[in-house]
Parts: structure tokens; C-alpha cells; sequence
């Protein structure tokens, strides 16, 4: 059967994979595993994060990790997450960074949890990130965070939704992920929400980065591909989830089923299998057990 060229990109996200553990894992380990994903074929890896160590320990060896990785020999493109202007000034020092993740959350309490200002705030920090981005040649990524819904109480509809995605539209933001922080997305709310923003927001890449347990991948993956979703975030084994959203992490959603699900709808990826398969070995060796 033919394979058919969609343009998806998949984001593998280590960084995500990584920060909410609460052993440290040495930064060689993090280098040689970072290493083996760039053989991968993604088309970008979230690699690392410029943010208070005291907030995410296991972060704190980001700038060494950055510099040591074999970034020139891999057609990946590296994503560090970023949560004020001083992190972006460090990230954007740094020529294999090609995209800051910015979380901005649709919950002003997860705002607040998560960096420590708010929604306000954090609006007024992304105007100036945006502009140095540019400047330095760098795209900037919003992830709206809590992007189907909250566990807080904070308000959240589709009106709330894209009065976030009109704002960010007007200060030239071009790639936009919505982040299922704790799981509450269904196949249902994916759907419409990518469906309305997509139809209504044409010049911008909408992407999805949903946290999920592993009953529900697939059909929360067809249900995003289906609404016209391209950009899909992901980490092996499904590693990972928001350490200041709940106590309980949600994983992400696992890689090896995204590649399985846009493998069987015959869909060109441009993965290196043999790569990819040393990879899923890999990281059991440098994720402790769960």
C-alpha cells in the first residue's frame, strides 16, 4: 500500500520525560540518551529546560547537556522550555536551540503553581520573549496548559480558549501546543477544540501534547490527526508528566503507540527504525523503575 506524506511532526520529549523524577539521573546518562534520539528522525526533541533549579532539580545540568550533545549530525531540531526572560536570554545563547517552549496556562492557579505569576504577567513576559526570539532567530512555542479543562475550578470554555489563542496570534506566535496537563481530554474534546482553532486560525501550527494513560492513546491521537492535527509531542514508554499539576503524574503519551497508530494508516514518518527500537532499550536503562 502507498504511504501517504502528512507532514506530521513528532516531538520527543525527554526534558518532560525527565523532570518530575525525583532521582537525578547523571548528566553523561542524559547526553548519551539524547544522542541516540537524534539518530531517531523526529522532528524535534525537547531536550532540556532553562529554569530555576530549585523549582526542577533535575534541569539544572540543562546548559551542560546542550553543549555536549552531537546536535550537527542530526536533522532534529532541539526545543529547551523556558518560564520568564532570563531563561529565554540563556536559551537563545545557544545556536542548536532552535525553539523556546514557553508554558502558558489557561488556569490561573496552575499559572501561579507552575511559575510562580501570573496569567498577566506572563502575557507581558512573552511579548518581550517573542521579540527577542526573533531577534536571535529563534521560534518561540506556546503550550497552553490545562488546555482542556482544569481541575481548580478556574473558569475554561472554547470563548476562553480562543481569546488566549487571539493574543498570542497578535504578537506573532506561530506554533501553539495544547497541553492536556493532568488527562482530562477525551476524543470528544479533542476533537472540537482542534477542529474550531484550526478552521479559525489557518497561518497558525496547532499542536497537541497530551498527557494520557494508556488506555485511551489511540483514540485520543486519531482524534487529534482527524481534527487536522500535524504536530504531536510524545516521549517513549510514555515517561513523564507535570510535576506541579497533581501528585499523581499523568504520562505522556507514548511514542512507540504514535508511531504504531500513523505506521498502520500508512503515513511516512521518516523513522529510523533501527535507531528508534535502540532508543526504547535505552531508555529503560536511564529511567529508574516505576
Amino acid at each position: 500500500m502507498e504511504t501517504k506524506n502528512q507532514n506530521i511532526k513528532l516531538i520527543e520529549c525527554p526534558r518532560d520525560a525527565m523532570q518530575g523524577l525525583h532521582d537525578f539521573i547523571p548528566t553523561q546518562d542524559k547526553i548519551k540518551y539524547l544522542n541516540q534520539l537524534l539518530k531517531v528522525g523526529f522532528d524535534t526533541i525537547d531536550a532540556g529546560s532553562f529554569v530555576s533549579p530549585k523549582a526542577i532539580p533535575q534541569m539544572k545540568d540543562s546548559a551542560e547537556v546542550f553543549d555536549k550533545i552531537d546536535w550537527q549530525n542530526s536533522t532534529s531540531k532541539l526545543l529547551a522550555i523556558i518560564a520568564n526572560q532570563r531563561g529565554a536570554s540563556d536559551a537563545v545563547k545557544f545556536e542548536q536551540i532552535a525553539y523556546l517552549g514557553y508554558p502558558l496556562s489557561l488556569s490561573e492557579t496552575f499559572q501561579q503553581r507552575n511559575t510562580k505569576r501570573s496569567i498577566t504577567t506572563a502575557m507581558e513576559d512573552l511579548k518581550e520573549i517573542q521579540e527577542l526570539t526573533i531577534a536571535k532567530d529563534k521560534t518561540l512555542v506556546v503550550y497552553l496548559s490545562m488546555g482542556f479543562g482544569n481541575p481548580y475550578g478556574d473558569p475554561y470554555d472554547a470563548g476562553f480558549v480562543q481569546e488566549f489563542v487571539e493574543k498570542l496570534e497578535k504578537m506573532g506566535v506561530k506554533i501553539i501546543s495544547l497541553s492536556d496537563t493532568i488527562g482530562v481530554s477525551n476524543a470528544q474534546n479533542i476533537s472540537w477544540i482542534f477542529n474550531q482553532l484550526i478552521s479559525q486560525y489557518p497561518d497558525i501550527e496547532f499542536g497537541a501534547h497530551l498527557h494520557s494513560n494508556p488506555a485511551t492513546i489511540l483514540e485520543k491521537v486519531e482524534a487529534a490527526y482527524s481534527a487536522g492535527c500535524r504536530r504531536f509531542d510524545g516521549a517513549i514508554k510514555g515517561f513523564g508528566g507535570c510535576p506541579m499539576a497533581e501528585d499523581d503524574l499523568v504520562g505522556n503519551m507514548v511514542t512507540e503507540d504514535m508511531v504504531a497508530y500513523f505506521n498502520k494508516e500508512n503515513i511516512e514518518l521518516g523513522i529510523n527504525q533501527e535507531a528508534f527500537i535502540e532508543a526504547q532499550k535505552m531508555a529503560l536503562e536511564v529511567f529508574p523503575a516505576r
